[in-house]
């Protein structure tokens, strides 16, 4: 999983509350078996509309999403943060997040921001006032900043995914870290229990 420190990127601003993870990614694309390749059937229906702001030539190139809150909800699908990351996103600024979508993000490199309201609205406010703002998410100190409003706002992470994050780490790679003690608990088994065939590839 690629590591996530700090991104300064431009934003793009979604004015939408409860937006679910079917119109992120629509369920007739859930067939491939690949995490690649969605991005092209990112928010697709709603890009039907060529004036949606993902259509918009000054947002192209963003990486952080603002939107409205409860955002991700509906079903789980692990393929919404697939689609967003395959999109250039790196993290999604929200007053707040589906509590599944949240944790599916974490799981994929994809940071979600929770800031209060008023911050999220003022944040959109600029974005779509002027497109050229950058914004930085500081993962390290928890931070995001925003200098065109002299904005520093700190959000919470707890400490286990902010080390995922931070280090890139998926749920195979924290297995793995205890690799050691799985040998160990393999050896102690009796031996009409099954092998161990664990890193013997």
């Amino acid at each position: 999983m690629q590591t996530f420190r700090e991104v300064t990127a431009t934003a793009v601003p979604i004015d939408r509350a409860n937006i679910d993870t079917d119109a992120v990614l629509p369920a007739i694309y859930m067939k491939r078996v690949t995490r690649s390749g969605y991005g092209d059937v990112l928010f697709l229906e709603w890009k039907k509309d060529p004036n949606f702001v993902l259509n918009r030539p000054e947002y192209q190139g963003a990486s952080i999403l603002i939107t409205g809150p409860n955002f991700g909800c509906g079903s789980s699908r692990e393929h919404a943060p697939w689609a967003l990351r395959d999109g250039g996103f790196r993290a999604i600024i929200s007053p707040s997040f589906a509590d599944i979508f949240r944790g599916n993000c974490l799981r994929n490199g994809l940071l979600p921001v929770i800031l209060p309201e008023a911050q999220v609205h003022t944040l959109m406010q600029t974005v779509e006032a002027d497109p050229a703002t950058t914004i930085t998410i500081d993962l390290v100190s928890r931070e995001v900043r925003c200098p065109r409003i002299d904005l520093i706002a700190k959000f919470s992470l707890d400490d286990h995914n902010r080390t995922r994050l931070l280090e890139g780490l998926d749920d195979i790679d924290l297995t793995m870290r205890h690799m050691d003690d799985i040998r160990r608990y393999e050896a102690s088994r009796s031996e009409w229990m099954p092998s161990d065939t664990v890193g013997s590839n």
